[in-house]
């Protein structure tokens, strides 16, 4: 597996991806309608196909991780973008990520590699979804409400 950088052409199957898993290049965090292809990214790709994709921005001491996805799962394409995030993002005090309180996977995922839960939104979700973005589903994984972020950080210094 090989990590390369997300480049400008990328968009081209990135977006119908995001369109039909996540519900567009458009997410809300922190109350901020982001375009999650805007920031810099990685792709993973194996004999020329494409396994994960990541993106992420710098912020001064911080850097955040946009997105994550790994498009086979439990081969180690996470890890293994995440990890390139890491190094790119060497220097910055913490990387920071947002997800849903419906999203186990990524909670499991994420404590495992050293991230622990730094902040609650109780029903950030809900003004999202009125504010921002109708189009967020109501129920997630495992038939779990969507209403919460989750911010979980992970302390490099």
């Amino acid at each position: 597996m090989r990590i390369r950088a997300l480049a400008a052409a990328d968009r081209a199957w990135a977006e119908p991806y995001l369109d039909e898993e996540w519900g567009g290049a458009l997410h809300v965090r922190r109350g901020e309608l982001v375009d999650i292809l805007a920031p810099p990214g990685l792709v993973a790709e194996e004999a020329g196909r494409r396994l994960g994709l990541a993106t992420f921005r710098r912020d001064g001491g911080e850097c955040e991780l946009a997105f994550i996805a790994a498009f086979e799962r439990h081969r180690g394409v996470g890890t293994a973008l995440l990890d390139e995030v890491r190094r790119a993002a060497a220097g910055c005090e913490r990387i920071w990520v947002v997800t849903t309180n419906d999203n186990l996977d990524a909670l499991r995922f994420y404590q495992r590699r050293g991230f622990r839960l730094a902040v609650l939104r109780p029903g950030a979700v809900d003004e999202a979804r009125t504010l921002r973005k109708p189009t967020i589903g109501h129920v997630g994984e495992f038939g779990i409400p969507i209403r919460d972020e989750l911010e979980l950080r992970l302390e490099e210094a």
